[in-house]
């Protein structure tokens, strides 16, 4: 007895090779799905842990310029702390908020202490330019989320 030609083992289990064409392909299809859904939940995650830290830092801020209050809510170390904070996170997220994040930690740097003592500085220019720098990594925290599947 003559073994088949290729050819016709091919033909015999045709089914056989087009599950397994489709097992193959729904597998890595699966992976690259959950793989994505897991970056865009880590996405996510960060981008909430972002607006909820730039809402501490808004308190901080309002605390310290309007209220003087540089003991207890606006004490300009917890604003130190929460710019590091949101610095830290954002290396997670894609896109410009790193930058964004980068830019707010040289406003805060370069502008607290003159929101604190109020001498030989613009007080209200720094205080403008720290809230430019949360306004626009919210802004763009905002549309990141937004563009996530």
């Amino acid at each position: 007895m003559a073994s088949p030609s290729i050819l016709e083992q091919v033909r015999r289990n045709a089914v056989a090779l087009i599950s397994l064409v489709v097992a193959i392909t729904s597998l890595g299809y699966n992976t690259w799905r959950n793989e994505a859904s897991e970056g865009n939940r880590n996405q996510r995650w960060a981008s909430f842990e972002l607006l909820l830290e730039l809402g501490e830092l808004h308190q901080i801020v309002d605390y310290i310029y309007y209220d003087r209050d540089f003991e207890d809510k606006g004490n300009p170390r917890k604003g130190w702390a929460v710019v590091d904070m949101i610095r830290g996170i954002s290396v997670v997220i894609d896109g410009p908020i790193p930058a964004r994040a980068q830019a707010l930690h040289d406003a805060w740097e370069d502008n607290w202490s003159c929101i604190v003592r109020r001498d030989d500085c613009d007080h209200a220019e720094a205080l403008a330019e720290i809230e430019r720098s949360m306004d626009a990594l919210r802004s763009d925290l905002v549309t990141h989320l937004q563009s996530l599947e």
